[in-house]
């Protein structure tokens, strides 16, 4: 008997994401594991590096299905496991007004943000989340403290230049795609880690001062 046109629908659908999980996971076990290695030194703690290996499943499968089941305005690569979209011509430029309008009324914990970085002449846009709040200043949970028009305040130097931007589409984008800028020109754009691609899941791309809550698969 024949199934109706519905019920193929949907057993054709359930089977591309069967396929695109498969895809995402080897694309994400793939980078991982090179990732790992290039950083990693032969004296290293053991203990360390089995902790992160043992870890590694359960975060590769956490961004897989959230992404397979997640909605974004983006083009999904899943063979490279990273997001596609049209690139700017110049890195987003900072605009300290519309900081402290919007991180003055909205700021809160748990908030994603878009964190641009000017580095060795390379410029590109990096995922963050809030984890401090005060009354004239933020913290990052990886760059540190920015002031509310996104200059950065912090005594930590890991960067030449890092500065807040505004939540938004145009910041976003490319800080999913991993989109970069070299000597003001267009370049070949990053890959974007584990944990950023998870971060890119929890984008509320209709409310970019709600992120969608964290969620186990």
């Amino acid at each position: 008997m024949q199934q109706p046109s519905s019920q193929q629908a949907d057993l054709f659908a359930l089977d591309q994401q069967r396929v695109l999980y498969a895809e995402l996971c080897n694309a994400f076990y793939a980078r991982e594991l090179q990732r790992l290695s290039q950083h990693l030194e032969p004296s290293g703690d053991a203990a360390r590096v089995a902790r992160m290996l043992a870890s590694l499943p359960y975060y590769v499968e956490r961004a897989a299905f959230h992404i397979v089941r997640g909605h974004s305005p983006l083009t999904l690569d899943g063979q490279n496991g990273s997001w596609i979209a049209k690139q700017a011509t110049k890195a987003p430029v900072s605009d300290s007004e519309k900081n402290h309008a919007f991180y003055s009324r909205f700021a809160q914990i748990g908030m994603l943000v878009p964190v641009l970085v000017a580095q060795q002449g390379m410029q590109y846009v990096m995922l963050d989340t809030l984890d401090q709040v005060s009354s004239n200043r933020v913290h990052c949970n990886q760059s540190g403290w920015f002031d509310l028009q996104g200059q950065y305040q912090d005594s930590r130097i890991q960067y030449q230049k890092v500065t807040l931007l505004w939540p938004g589409k145009k910041h976003f984008t490319p800080a999913c795609c991993g989109h970069r800028w070299q000597q003001y020109k267009v370049t070949s754009p990053r890959t974007l880690s584990l944990r950023e691609m998870l971060l890119t899941t929890r984008i509320n791309w209709k409310n970019f001062r709600q992120p969608l809550p964290v969620k186990d698969t």
